[in-house]
């Protein structure tokens, strides 16, 4: 067998396991079937004998005008994938500046999941300010030897940890853009969490950028989709953008539905759902420092958002498939896939609290670490 068919095999197994367990920090992206997904579109704040959408219109409409009111913006447009809206909003803001610098960190998703896209499609370059596993500072914006038209921050840094810095320090990191005479970009993919970790409101933490990307899947559940959102001037010009680079869909509104689903049900549960985080990150230091394993990190201490990474000594592969074990014999899902992400000799895996998690307390994370150590 090849290792691709091994791999699809292990994933069938895992997303069975996931789905018969009675116990989840979370729901997994793979679990829902497509009924389930339908059905969870019933339940959106929309007039279902409204219009649809033709090529963005009604629903898609009133979705662009709450995310625009959300965030304290004057307008936002709707896009297919946040790849296309950050490439898009990246080279507007080049035409604009004049400058085809992006300065970013290279662990940000641009540099990482898009196979350099922003050069090969958008004719971009980027400039780091700093290659270390942290968000940039002002200093690291201030010494940036080379021009840069656009400072783009990923708000968390997920491939750190889901990192934030403190509102002061982001304050002074887009004061130092400014300076340099650069415009600042949000990758705000997870931007709807973060306000615990600021104790600031959207439009406060928008405000601090000249636009913002915002996703509608990754922590509001949706079926894809994000916004662009920022001046009317520019967000009217990545919608000309949008349909040079074919997301001028004809139809949208399930993406929509299921977006505005998201704003109702999942944003106001956001600031427990990162309470929770930090509860349950507490409980797997204690639990792993009592359960023998020779090292455990928890990748930041106190959570930023409600995801955070864990790291352990082992092979990746036999921790996931002690975690799968785990669901299979107990009907509990602790940790779910584990890669060689972090350091060499570790194996990382991200665990996010949702609502199923919400009812998990410090011994029953304990538990649930005693059963998973027990099978690795």
């Amino acid at each position: 067998m090849s290792d691709d068919s091994e791999d699809t095999e292990r994933t069938k197994r895992l997303v069975a396991a996931w789905r018969g367990a009675e116990r989840r920090l979370s729901r997994s992206l793979l679990e829902p079937t497509v009924g389930e997904l339908l059905g969870s579109l019933a339940g959106a704040p929309y007039d279902m004998d409204g219009p649809a959408d033709v090529y963005g219109d009604g629903v898609v409409a009133e979705l662009e005008r709450k995310v625009a009111g959300l965030l304290g913006t004057e307008d936002a447009a709707f896009f297919p994938s946040g790849t296309m809206a950050q490439q898009i909003a990246l080279r507007c803001w080049a035409g604009r500046t004049g400058n085809p610098v992006v300065a970013l960190h290279p662990m940000s998703h641009p540099e990482r999941w898009e196979g350099d896209a922003l050069s090969a499609v958008s004719g971009l370059r980027v400039a780091h300010p700093t290659t270390e596993a942290r968000q940039p500072s002002a200093a690291d914006v201030e010494a940036l030897r080379e021009p840069f038209g656009t400072l783009m921050v990923e708000l968390p840094l997920r491939d750190a940890g889901f990192l934030l810095p403190t509102w002061e320090e982001l304050e002074a990191l887009t004061e130092a853009a400014r300076e340099r005479e650069a415009v600042v970009h949000f990758d705000g993919a997870r931007l709807w969490e973060s306000t615990v970790h600021f104790g600031r409101t959207l439009p406060e933490i928008a405000g601090l950028a000249d636009s913002v990307y915002v996703s509608f899947y990754k922590s509001l559940g949706g079926l894809s989709g994000a916004a662009l959102a920022g001046p009317r001037g520019f967000v009217e010009e990545t919608r000309v953008w949008r349909h040079r680079y074919g997301g001028q869909v004809f139809r949208q509104f399930p993406q929509a539905l299921s977006a505005l689903a998201g704003l109702e049900r999942e944003l106001p549960r956001l600031p427990s759902y990162v309470a929770q985080a930090r509860t349950v990150a507490r409980a797997l230091r204690s639990a792993f420092a009592d359960s023998g394993v020779p090292w455990a990190r928890i990748n930041p201490e106190e959570p930023h958002t409600h995801q955070f990474q864990v790291w352990l000594p082992y092979e990746p592969d036999r921790l996931t498939e002690a975690g799968l074990r785990q669901a299979e014999e107990t009907g509990t899902v602790l940790f779910r896939r584990w890669s060689a992400d972090g350091p060499p000799g570790l194996a990382v895996t991200e665990l996010e609290i949702t609502e199923p998690g919400l009812s998990w307390t410090e011994s029953d994370v304990h538990e649930a670490v005693s059963a998973f150590v027990a099978r690795i």
